[in-house]
């Protein structure tokens, strides 16, 4: 092995040619001067293969051309890499097996591909069964017969009829080239040269060809002297002018004349453009659209050249088509554009010729002439086109005094009788109502199926005449439902609306015919009628058509309700009402029908609208208490203050253990000053149902009337009961501070939490406390504790922010803010603390943006936004922010006070009162700020008006 030479030290085979067995045999110079050198020939590569084979003892190579034998053909033939090795009789039992799956399949494919004629075929049906067992050796006699087709001929005929059938282009004009050899050379040489029409391909061959050349300075200095205009004194005292070498001489009077002329012309068409108004040496610019006119007649002077472009175009296509009217009218167009309204004329004078028969060249030709001469062309164009009434309508515009329109008009009747358009241009100039009736009585004679004619005669004719003309059209147009509401308008202008089934019967008689219009097409009548007074129609359309292919099983009562949203969003608010009053005919006990209905009318209605709809409510459900104590409230505003109680006490008859019911009651009392009746109510409502609302209100009461040791004792027998009640336990602490025992207040706190960890605003009143006691530290641990408690808590983490901010921590602020906007990136809270407290002014339009983009719909960062805006004195837009954050939440009350604020200092007193009505209407309930001033017990019994002022003046 030591001995043993390496792999690049030993002596290369005999007959080894280097590349050989890659093919690099030689190389090709870049000049293509062949190979560098000669390859082996093709007898000495035999040769070599030939003594390589018999000294690996392998068969003698072939010398056929067939050289690709199975060998290179089998990627799995290993023959050349165990050449030496020993066959034994595994090998040839593999062999074996493998030449029978050979065989086998050879067989199978042959099976297959062999075909019988169908008269074969019938034959081998026909055989008996003692004939079955010859059929295979009949098969094997019949293989190579001529009438036994294989499928490789069946494949091949089937392409041979595709390709007939499908001919490439080359065979489609096989024909068209054998016919060339008749072709003469003189022929041939008249062929005309084919042209590239290609805009593109032309462009870029023009800019192929085109050179740039430097010029000399010679050239330059030639031009430049053309240019100037000089006078020499030659030495006989003679003036010379200079260029004037071609013999041509240079009149500078008409280049001043010309000079002259095109500038005049230029301050005219100023003065009639841009308003510049020229008298004598006078000019008056108005300054406001002098650069906006400036703009147009640089674009004018821009187009000039397309004008000419379009010109020749145009003049093409006339002359390649003289009877196009298109044609005529769009080149008379362009030369108005132009400024040439002569050779428009002219122009459209032409076209009219050409197209005698083509209204709308007449009527081009009419519109570009004087009324004088439009007149003469107008007649020509009605003799040249008696039947068209756009031309009549055109001659009748003409006229200037209704005698002659009248006459041009009766005059195209004459022609065109059954034109429904002139006979409502006939109507439309009688002035007597007489008249008119007697021209549309012909009319519906003449034009039966005229809807419009129908409907206007009878509106002109008396009720009972019109009931007639109504039934003789309803006969000529039997699937006109406009004829029926018509009908129905009628009986409501007669006072028999709602005693006449008209609709009922329409609704029976278009069903009959096949012609009922779908639900959708009902109610936008239903509003037509609406928008034009009829009220009673509209409900009675509503009434008969609304239920019309609806089965039970659909979503009828959602998909009513959503329809009288629909109309009540387009202020169509009868059809809204008529649509809630058949749906709770439907559904007489849904409380969201009944909800919707009081709403609407409670937004859109009058009073006794509403009071309607609450009694038909509480009637239809005497156990849902809402509806009750909303009938009390309506009673109460108007100061009917026993039908109040009444009311109540009919609540109480129907739900006698309900807690709203009584806490209702207590209000009623309590805020018209009936103490003693409250607290007597409170008593028996804490025996009869007792629950934690109940007490919470017994304490919120005597608190109100200053008795705070009675409070504190209800309170601590209401924490026995209920310990889980989180208010209970702030009422306790509160009460606590209010006597300034505030060591007793922060153990109420410090209990409460530990009862109800849960509670965020217990959190928030602890950490108040201590931060007022000057516990900053405190305040901190304790709101780190409530982060534990609710760690997705935007008012913790803005509470916290808050504490470091009072406390000159800045820095520790912004690192809060941004942990808490990381963990809550969608809190309006967040990004408003952040925007208005932590940024500098100049930060917050773009921080703002940002975050408008990560929350979609947040009230405080609408307000945020608005409050920006007032400080910018965009005040419009600041108006719209504001009115935008009382659509998202009008239950929360600051978004109320900062508005009202806004309007204070910016607004009218009428935008006021609105917005304090509209407040009192939806009465919020919640706001920072809001909730503060409401539920301080200075503040109880105060309306929404008087909270919503305190609210908007404590804001800063």
């Amino acid at each position: 092995m030591a001995s043993r030479r390496d792999f690049l030290s030993q002596p290369a085979p005999e007959n080894y040619v280097a590349g050989l067995g890659r093919g690099a045999t030689g190389f090709t110079t870049r000049s293509d001067l062949g190979p560098a050198r000669e390859g082996p020939t093709e007898d000495q590569i035999k040769a070599a293969v030939a003594k390589r084979s018999a000294q690996l003892g392998l068969t003698e190579a072939k010398d056929d051309d067939n050289d690709d034998d199975a060998r290179y053909q089998d990627p799995d033939n290993e023959v050349g890499l165990f050449a030496g090795g020993i066959y034994e009789k595994d090998d040839e039992e593999a062999d074996q097996i493998w030449k029978d799956v050979d065989e086998r399949m050879a067989r199978r494919r042959q099976k297959q591909r062999l075909v019988l004629p169908i008269p074969f075929c019938t034959f081998a049906h026909q055989l008996s069964p003692q004939e079955a067992p010859g059929l295979s050796v009949k098969l094997d006699e019949q293989r190579y017969r001529p009438d036994i087709s294989h499928r490789e001929a069946r494949e091949q005929a089937d392409r041979e009829e595709y390709e007939r059938k499908n001919p490439k282009i080359q065979q489609q004009f096989a024909g068209l080239k054998r016919a060339l050899e008749s072709v003469t050379d003189e022929e041939w040489a008249n062929l005309p040269d084919p042209k590239d029409m290609t805009g593109r391909t032309k462009r870029a061959r023009q800019a192929r060809m085109e050179r740039f050349y430097a010029v000399p300075d010679s050239v330059l200095a030639a031009a430049r002297d053309t240019g100037q205009f000089g006078t020499t004194v030659a030495d006989d005292g003679a003036a010379t002018e200079a260029g004037g070498r071609d013999g041509t001489g240079t009149d500078f009077v008409k280049i001043g004349t010309a000079r002259n002329k095109v500038l005049r012309a230029r301050l005219e068409q100023e003065s009639h453009t841009s308003g510049v108004v020229t008298s004598g040496s006078a000019t008056s610019v108005d300054p406001k659209g002098y650069l906006t006119s400036l703009a147009s007649t640089q674009g004018a002077e821009q187009s000039i050249g397309d004008v000419e472009q379009f010109r020749k175009m145009l003049k093409s296509a006339v002359d390649s088509n003289p009877k196009q009217a298109a044609s005529w009218i769009a080149a008379a167009r362009l030369e108005i554009a132009a400024g040439k309204p002569g050779a428009a004329r002219t122009l459209i004078a032409k076209g009219c010729q050409h197209c005698p028969k083509s209204e709308d060249i007449w009527l081009e030709n009419i519109h570009l002439n004087d009324n004088k001469n439009a007149k003469i062309i107008a007649a020509q164009a009605i003799e040249a086109n008696p039947n068209s009434v756009k031309l009549w309508v055109e001659a009748m515009k003409l006229e200037n005094d209704p005698r002659s329109k009248k006459k041009v008009i009766r005059k195209a009747l004459d022609y065109n009788q059954e034109s429904e358009a002139l006979w409502k241009e006939a109507v439309n100039l009688e002035e007597d109502v007489e008249d008119a009736r007697m021209l549309l009585a012909k009319a519906t004679e003449l034009i039966p199926e005229s809807l419009d004619l129908w409907l206007a005669l009878a509106r002109l004719e008396t009720p009972q005449n019109a009931r007639k003309v109504l039934n003789k059209a309803v006969k000529k147009l039997p699937n006109s439902h406009e004829l029926w509401i018509a009908a129905a308008r009628l009986e409501e202008q007669l006072g028999e609306g709602t005693k006449r089934p008209v609709m009922k019967n329409a609704v029976k008689f278009l069903a009959k015919q096949g012609a009922m219009p779908k639900r959708e097409e009902w109610i936008v009548e239903a509003e037509k009628c609406e928008e034009e007074g009829a009220v009673i129609t509209c409900s009675n359309i509503i009434e008969e058509t609304l239920g019309w292919g609806l089965d039970e099983d659909d979503d009828r009562k959602e998909m009513w309700m959503d329809e009288a949203k629909s109309s009540a969003n387009r202020g169509r608010f009868a059809t809204a009402r008529a649509i809630y009053a058949y749906a709770l005919r439907v559904f007489p006990t849904s409380k969201s029908l009944y909800t919707a209905a009081v709403d609407l009318e409670r937004n859109h209605g009058t009073k006794d609208d509403l009071w309607r709809a609450l009694e038909k409510a509480v009637q239809a459900c005497p156990h849902y208490d809402v509806f009750w104590i909303m009938l009390a409230k309506e009673q109460e505003k108007l100061g009917e203050i026993d039908e109040a109680r009444r009311v109540l006490g009919r609540a109480f008859n129907q739900n006698p253990g309900n807690e709203d019911i009584w806490l209702a009651a207590v209000k009623l009392e309590a805020d018209n000053a009936c103490f003693d009746k409250a607290r007597e109510l409170l008593k028996e409502a804490r025996q009869r149902a007792s629950t934690d609302r109940i007490w919470m209100r017994s304490v919120a009461f005597e608190r109100r009337l200053g008795n705070n040791e009675a409070a504190l004792d209800l309170v601590r027998d209401a924490l026995q009961l209920f310990p889980g009640a989180p208010k209970l336990w702030m009422m306790k602490g509160q009460i606590y501070e209010a006597l300034g025992k505030t060591a007793e207040a922060r153990e109420a706190y410090s209990t409460g939490v530990r009862a109800v960890p849960s509670s965020v605003p217990m959190w928030l009143l602890y950490s108040r406390l201590e931060e007022r006691a000057g516990n900053v530290v405190k305040a901190r641990s304790v709101l780190d504790r409530a982060r534990q408690a609710a760690p997705k808590s935007p008012e913790l983490w803005t509470e916290l922010i808050r504490v470091e901010r009072r406390a000159g921590n800045m820095n520790q602020a912004k690192t809060l803010m941004a942990n808490a906007l990381q963990q809550m990136p969608k809190s309006g809270l967040l990004w408003a603390e952040r925007i208005l407290e932590l940024e500098v002014r100049t930060q917050r339009k773009t921080l703002l943006a940002e975050a408008i983009k990560k929350v979609e719909d947040d009230p405080v960062l609408l307000v945020t936004a608005a409050r920006i805006l007032w400080a910018e004195r965009k005040l419009d837009r600041a108006q719209n922010w504001f009115e935008k954050a009382l659509l998202l939440d009008r239950d929360r009350g600051d978004t109320w006070a900062w508005y009202y604020k806004f309007l204070v200092q910016h607004g009218e007193a009428e935008k006021r009162a609105d917005l304090v009505s509209k407040c009192e209407l939806n009465d919020p309930r919640h706001g920072e700020v809001w909730q503060r001033v409401a539920k301080d017990p200075k503040n109880a019994g105060k309306k929404t008006e008087e909270i919503l002022k305190l609210v908007a003046a404590e804001l800063s």
